[in-house]
């Protein structure tokens, strides 16, 4: 199939799907097998390697619903996060990251970076001008994170690369928040982009897996440490995932529409001090949103008023779950300063604006009516 020709929802559905030749079923089979001949083949399978069938598979889903040449999935986000990284960074390296980061990825830079001998500067903000001004002649990555974790802030994709590839450096991004159905990140000319297939491409709250896609030079690159590092995900989970992966178009987009509703919503309440939503006219990087996102995403982060206890709050919510994680069919909310952004030091997400009345909401496919009747009930039961 010429996936370049075929719309969203037909991509999550077919591409890469494993013909059944022996019962002609609907969906993939699943192939369990770790161990393959290696004599008289086309392919030396071997799950380390990232080439099972299941997996090979899945990655050219991957692969075209980020306008890829090439794609790997990992045993978990943070180690796609770690491989992409390392693949292009060595000792003497230096490489610039966004201010607003991922607490888990902050964490491994500033815990392991300085082991490795690499260099590494934070950037002042999330505009272009914030990354070229931290710049060096050892300079080789760039990393984003666009929409970021938890505050939503929006990094011009097109800037940031036409930056980059002034100064001959390679840009990462992480994708997960916008997903692919929100966000090509390529298409903008960002080199690799990353992925928590945990969230929006599992969808369930029921896998855990990671994802890079990029140019088949970048991706051999990748794949070069990857095999070493050994972090491949098992069939079974890789099945999984290709199988959460056909509704991810339908699910994205529903839950699109519910966290604009919500965010609307939460914004003309007197309880909530801000709002922190892409899709807001009054966010900061509302316009920037509108040019490079489809849709402005499922999640959304709001503070509640200083009077009130958000820890408190989110114990009174009856069908939203305070719960770890994101990005599933249910509704969930949890307080980054104790979760995603705890491994941070207080000072650090003060410098990022997290404050511990922080809640980040992430909208499921609920019916948007039961969403803020919820709201208002543990509100009420706090006032």
């Amino acid at each position: 199939m010429n996936s370049n020709k075929k719309g969203l929802n037909t991509i999550c559905t077919h591409v890469g799907e494993l013909e059944d030749k022996q019962h002609r079923g609907a969906i993939s089979p699943l192939y369990m097998s770790t161990s393959y001949a290696y004599e008289d083949v086309d392919v030396k399978r071997y799950p380390r390697y990232f080439n099972t069938p299941n997996q090979e598979g899945l990655c050219k889903k991957v692969a075209a619903l980020e306008h890829a040449e090439s794609a790997l999935i990992f045993g978990s986000g943070m180690a796609a996060v770690s491989t992409a990284l390392l693949a292009f960074l060595r000792a003497g390296d230096h490489v610039v990251l966004q201010q607003t980061l991922y607490g888990g990825t902050y964490n491994l830079v500033n815990e392991e970076f300085s082991k490795y001998g690499i260099e590494y500067s934070f950037t002042d903000g999330w505009g272009a001008e914030a990354f070229e001004a931290q710049i060096k002649e050892n300079t080789k990555v760039i990393y984003i994170e666009t929409p970021s974790n938890p505050l939503l802030t929006i990094t011009d994709l097109e800037a940031v690369a036409t930056i980059a590839k002034k100064h001959g450096i390679t840009t990462l991004i992480d994708n997960t928040f916008a997903s692919p159905v929100n966000q090509n990140p390529i298409d903008f000319g960002i080199d690799v982009v990353i992925h928590s297939a945990t969230k929006y491409m599992g969808g369930h709250s029921d896998i855990c897996a990671g994802a890079v896609a990029s140019t088949k030079e970048n991706m051999e690159r990748i794949f070069h440490l990857a095999k070493n590092f050994g972090g491949s995900l098992s069939d079974y989970t890789v099945w999984l995932l290709e199988r959460s992966m056909k509704t991810m178009g339908i699910r994205v987009r529903a839950q699109n529409e519910n966290a604009l509703a919500m965010a609307h919503f939460l914004d003309g309440l007197s309880q909530i001090e801000k709002v922190y939503y892409p899709g807001l006219p009054s966010h900061q990087d509302h316009e920037i949103a509108k040019k490079q996102m489809k849709g402005f995403g499922g999640m959304l982060s709001f503070e509640l008023n200083s009077d009130l206890d958000a820890s408190q709050f989110q114990k009174e919510l009856s069908l939203i779950k305070p719960s770890m994680s994101l990005a599933g069919v249910e509704s969930t909310v949890l307080s980054p300063s104790k979760t995603s952004h705890a491994l941070m030091s207080a000072e650090v997400r003060a410098e990022q604006g997290i404050a511990d009345g922080l809640i980040r909401f992430s909208v499921g496919i609920e019916e948007v009516e039961d969403l803020k009747q919820d709201i208002l009930q543990a509100l009420e039961s706090i006032k």
